[in-house]
């Protein structure tokens, strides 16, 4: 695939640019309501659209690059995390999808409001949401930032202008799209990775003659680990230690990446049980796709180029996915004028591009209706009143983001993601499974679990391998760190869930039984023909 790589980069990503502006622009045409801006409509996309866009959201930088130098630099681990992935989606779809659609429910702030039948529950929700969207947001910008200046050829000293450039975008997106539009962009997102993925794990299996065995054995070979590196533990190491941090890191990506707010967003406008149960297919399969193209990438990297060198051009392996594209085509001399670095490097912006709308949006929508509304009742504004705040959160945020990874560069990724994750394990889960599940739960248990396990989550991150002593630590030169475990997942979700008890009232259980009446009559009227 020889050519003039860097020229197709930059038309592609002008196309996706263009098509998703224009897609953003439609929808914008339809946001008269919170319902449209905040829910895309009551049944916006169907079953077909609804998933693809749940699956837009779900795959994110994350997923393309730290999973293929996951798998590259620690093989069955790897597996391990793309596996967990694809099993966490399909357990929120099977379990929440039906539960969490509700008729003019935005946030997760109105839904436990709304399921609960106590408004108060609104700031604590709004304060953990933060908690997990904004570490996110700010490792996808930087992300987009280092794409697009590969893309472009810049130097790393116009890594700012391009996170900027990435963040306008993402802006744009977001505050005139509505939530519409953004799936419009996830769903074309999920179009354009697939196609991508699907050709790079094609061409990584054409070189060993299409044996997934071949593969790994040409992986094994070339990853000094021997058969080690088809055991699980070698990210974290053999010791007692390493086994408790490969339980907690997989129990805290199984249990937070479910219960993600901007994931969990898209499931509220459901149209029907029905709808959320057709819709379940359509998001896993594209995501189980992308997880095993993943997979053949990151062996394909550890094949060609070996486990060495991929962790001398990055500790955590970020790069692999990029770095093979140049074994894969010699022949252009050097990876950024491949025409198929190309195509990968548009896949990943556009991955990153719009998660970081999605986020962006929850996280504003969050901002303006748990927080910014808690004292108010839903109907203490007009409709166009509440957009005209929402985009001006989105563009708050948004500019807020951009500044603070314009500021941190690649600096904290790690502990970033960790206590994204680890608070929507430790918090979110609990508290949405005893809302769904746990008769007599209250508005006492929210605010327990989330204003006692933040800081704990806070403080062990602190003292963990996260923070410092590893070479993708946030200061690797110091070694302070008094907890063993790098994820505290396996200390802060049982923590959570404990912590909840404690609202386990009467009271609850009064409300549960009036919820659950109110409920029985909204489907009864809808389902009417």
């Amino acid at each position: 695939m020889t050519g003039d790589g860097q020229s197709f980069a930059v038309v592609v990503f002008l196309g996706f640019v263009a098509v998703s502006l224009l897609l953003c622009g439609l929808a914008a045409a339809d946001l008269d309501d919170p319902e449209h801006f905040y829910a895309g409509g009551s049944a916006a996309f169907g079953p077909v659209g609804g998933g693809l866009a749940i699956a837009g959201d779900y795959i994110s930088a994350a997923t393309l690059l730290s999973t293929t130098g996951a798998v590259a630099l620690d093989g069955a681990d790897g597996m391990l995390f793309a596996g967990a992935t694809v099993l966490s989606l399909f357990l929120v779809m099977r379990i929440l999808g039906e539960p969490l659609r509700r008729t003019g429910v935005f946030t997760l702030g109105d839904f436990l409001a709304d399921r609960l039948d106590d408004p108060s529950v609104r700031r604590a929700l709004g304060v953990a949401s933060l908690l997990v969207l904004v570490p996110l947001l700010l490792v996808q910008l930087t992300t987009s930032g280092r794409i697009l200046a590969a893309m472009f050829g810049l130097p790393d000293g116009a890594l700012t202008a391009c996170t900027v450039a990435g963040g306008a975008l993402m802006i744009g997106y977001a505050a005139f799209g509505g939530m519409r539009g953004v799936g419009f962009v996830q769903i074309l997102k999920v179009g354009v990775v697939l196609t991508a993925l699907s050709l790079l794990a094609g061409i990584v299996l054409a070189r060993h003659g299409w044996s997934p065995l071949a593969l790994l054995d040409a992986a094994r070979d070339r990853s000094g680990a021997g058969s080690g590196y088809l055991q699980p533990g070698l990210h974290f190491g053999p010791s007692l230690a390493g086994r408790l941090d490969l339980i907690s890191f997989q129990a805290t990506l199984l249990i937070g990446a479910a219960c993600l707010p901007h994931l969990t967003m898209r499931l509220h406008p459901l149209k029907d049980a029905v709808t959320a149960r057709r819709a379940v297919g359509w998001a896993v399969g594209p995501v189980a796709v992308v997880c095993a193209g993943v997979v053949v990438a990151g062996l394909g990297a550890c094949a060609l180029i070996g486990r060495d060198a991929i962790r001398a051009a990055d500790p955590a392996g970020g790069t692999a996915l990029l770095m093979v594209t140049g074994a894969l085509d010699p022949a252009a001399g050097g990876a950024r004028h491949s025409m198929l670095f190309a195509v990968i490097a548009c896949a990943v912006f556009a991955t990153t591009l719009a998660a970081v709308a999605g986020i962006t949006l929850a996280a504003a929508s969050s901002l303006t209706r748990d927080l910014g509304r808690y004292a108010h009742s839903a109907d203490s504004s007009s409709p166009a009143g509440e957009i005209r705040r929402a985009r001006l959160s989105i563009v708050l945020v948004g500019a807020v983001a951009v500044a603070l990874s314009a500021a941190l560069a690649d600096r904290g990724r790690l502990p970033l993601i960790s206590l994204s994750f680890t608070v929507a394990a430790s918090v979110l889960a609990p508290i949405l499974l005893y809302a769904l599940f746990l008769p007599g739960y209250s508005a006492k248990g929210v605010r327990w679990t989330v204003y006692g396990t933040i800081p704990l989550i806070v403080l062990l991150l602190a003292g963990s391998p996260a923070a410092t002593g590893t070479p993708i630590a946030v200061f690797p030169d110091h070694d302070l760190h008094w907890f063993p475990l790098q994820t505290p997942g396996l200390i802060t979700i049982p923590a959570g869930f404990l912590l909840g008890l404690v609202g386990r009232t009467r009271t609850g259980a009064a409300r549960e039984h009036a919820w659950r009446g109110r409920v029985a009559m909204s489907h009864g009227r809808s389902e009417r023909p």
